[in-house]
């Protein structure tokens, strides 16, 4: 199935008046319609690229925080960074009624925007691996989760979302403009049941199932320890307490993973529907909206449930971290 996307059209106005016949029909919004859009695009638009700079500020500068659960997280943050500094802005184009840049622009516009979705999917998988492999075999975590081993799975993420991309965006690039029936048009055509496959159905999948399996032995811990807490020693306290840190963090990627799903699913049930996403219509908007959001609330998740983040936070706002040795700073 494809899934078509194209700009609205309304019997109002022509997009290019000179052209007549051979141009788009342009619907005209309502002004105070408009302005809601523009203003909470561009509001979403920098409080999303705020947010996600002071978690890459965050976890690249205090060596702290240099874990590979972490590393994912930034990895995560990257796209979601891109997503507010590029992809909102440009998204404002897309609300307008007429596409005036052209069939190059048109595609290529769409790249950035699909890499960053699918590089924010494979990441999402990682992390449910991390925290599964973190929970489900603790003692050999150290061993199997390493730094550069969590940068090789990282750098592979992004070339997949940048392969992928390509692959699906190809026969858009061969010929410019082949699905537009008329100028003023941003029309691109991709194979719905792949990218449905590729990067919703297997991922979800992966990722639920490794999560039932972290919370069936986060339970049997949780009881474990409850039932021993009597004959606790100081060095199996320490042992508990790890175990502890390690289920909150689950607990806090298992909310991230939630609020991912509740943000993409929208769209991907509009495109399992083979329903014509038509750019200018409020639904539209709405799906978009939903989609990117995410983008925003994975730093808000963060500052909830991380004190680190928000430790770090305070050290970046305060400007301490320009002082002399600031990456060695205590933020957990």
């Amino acid at each position: 199935c494809d899934i078509k996307i194209s700009v609205l059209q309304s019997e109002t106005e022509l997009c290019f008046p000179q052209l007549l016949n051979m141009s788009c029909k342009k619907h005209t919004r309502p002004y105070t319609e408009t302005m809601i859009i523009y203003i909470v695009f561009s509001s979403i638009s920098l409080l999303t690229a705020s947010l996600n700079l002071l978690v890459i500020i965050s976890i690249s500068h205090f060596r702290q925080l240099h874990t590979p659960t972490n590393l994912l997280l930034l990895s995560l943050a990257v796209a979601d960074f891109l997503v507010g500094l590029f992809v909102m802005p440009f998204q404002i184009l897309l609300t307008e009624p007429c596409w005036f840049l052209g069939d190059l622009v048109c595609v290529l516009f769409y790249f950035l925007p699909f890499i960053t979705v699918y590089a924010s999917v494979v990441n999402m998988v990682l992390i449910s691996v991390d925290r599964y492999v973190a929970i489900c075999d603790p003692l050999r975590y150290p061993t199997k989760i390493t730094q550069k081993r969590v940068q090789v799975f990282i750098l592979l993420c992004w070339i997949y979302a940048v392969f992928c991309n390509f692959m699906i965006l190809y026969d858009n690039l061969k010929q410019l403009g082949r699905y537009n029936s008329c100028y003023g048009k941003c029309v691109i055509t991709i194979n719905g049941a792949v990218d449905m496959v590729l990067f919703f159905i297997l991922p979800i999948t992966a990722i639920i199932i490794l999560y039932m399996r972290v919370f069936v032995v986060a339970v049997s811990q949780a009881r474990a320890m409850r039932s021993h807490i009597a004959a606790v020693t100081l060095q199996c306290s320490v042992t508990v307490t790890a175990k502890k840190s390690e289920m909150k963090a689950a607990r806090t990627l298992g909310v991230l993973v939630a609020v991912f799903l509740m943000c993409y699913c929208p769209s991907y049930c509009v495109s399992l529907s083979n329903y014509d996403i038509m750019i200018g219509s409020s639904s539209t908007v709405v799906v978009i909206f939903l989609t990117y959001l995410n983008s925003c609330l994975n730093p808000v998740i963060y500052a909830f449930f991380y004190p680190w983040f928000r430790k770090s936070v305070k050290l970046i706002v305060t400007l301490e971290i320009l002082q002399p040795n600031s990456c060695e700073a205590n933020v957990l």
